[in-house]
């Protein structure tokens, strides 16, 4: 029984000390005397927690930029796919755009009949404006035939292969096209030139016109139908001392953005050199 009692006891005081002690931690009077006690172990905690994650990433970051270097080197990649993607749709757009305005142009001008080329290259010889087509006899091309597109004349069909033709461009300085200024009915002959420049030429003194007029094949001559746009009336330049005024034409086609012409085929232009006169010596 003595031995019980004390048992007892310690076992009461014990309880009664881990209660006060638990209170008093519950009332936060403990937490001072806590705070002390853990805070060697919190430090050597954040050590051993600093000291992991500098040898994790020491482990993984060089695996990690290799992953990063390779994933950058594969959407540069889709960039320039798709950069390049973007580039033949626009192209293609381009070409869709021009066909069907030469479609229009056609479709308005039934009487015609008209053979697509695309343009292929350009005569090297700086000094003369031709193109090159990818349509030629084999597809009933022939010498002489008048070239357009759906903003005004090009050129005729100087030369002709099996599969390819070149046009001699209404730039060219040997090119001559007999014309007619729309807002006076006056015909006038254009002219080509070493520049690039078209300028009409032979018109009378007393007729009078304004820039902006347009300018259209006149038919005669044979070489090309009538009433094909050229361009417009840029400056017009007059001298009493002349015969003829003479003008500076700004050309409806961009030569130098030829894409697709349409040759118009059922048209034969007419040789009138006979019937010329020819001086008498």
């Amino acid at each position: 029984m003595k031995t019980t009692f004390p048992r007892l006891w310690q076992t009461v005081v014990l309880l009664v000390v881990v209660g006060g002690v638990l209170l008093l931690a519950l009332s936060g009077y403990l937490s001072p005397v806590f705070r002390v006690a853990l805070r060697p172990f919190i430090t050597v905690q954040g050590w051993l927690s600093s000291r992991y994650l500098a040898l994790h990433e020491f482990l993984t970051v060089p695996r990690d930029v290799a992953l990063l270097r390779q994933r950058n080197t594969e959407l540069e990649n889709q960039v320039s796919q798709l950069q390049t993607q973007v580039i033949q749709l626009q192209q293609q757009l381009r070409e869709a755009q021009i066909l069907y305005a030469l479609l229009d142009f056609a479709r308005a001008r039934p009487e015609n009949v008209y053979v697509a080329a695309a343009v292929i290259g350009r005569d090297p010889n700086p000094f003369i404006q031709y193109i090159i087509i990818d349509k030629g006899s084999d597809d009933g091309i022939r010498h002489g035939m008048p070239v357009v597109t759906d903003q005004g004349l090009v050129g005729r069909i100087d030369a002709v292969t099996a599969g390819a033709s070149r046009i001699q461009l209404i730039v060219d300085a040997n090119s001559a096209v007999n014309v007619r200024i729309q807002s006076t009915q006056t015909n006038a002959l254009l002219a080509g030139s070493l520049t690039g420049d078209i300028n009409l030429q032979e018109i009378p003194q007393d007729v009078v016109i304004q820039p902006g007029a347009l300018v259209l094949t006149s038919g005669l001559g044979g070489d090309y139908p009538a009433d094909v746009l050229i361009g417009q009336v840029v400056t017009v330049r007059k001298s009493d001392t002349d015969l003829f005024q003479t003008a500076s034409v700004q050309p409806a086609v961009d030569f130098t953005a030829l894409r697709a012409v349409l040759v118009v085929k059922n048209f034969k232009p007419v040789d009138i050199v006979p019937l010329i006169p020819t001086p008498s010596h």
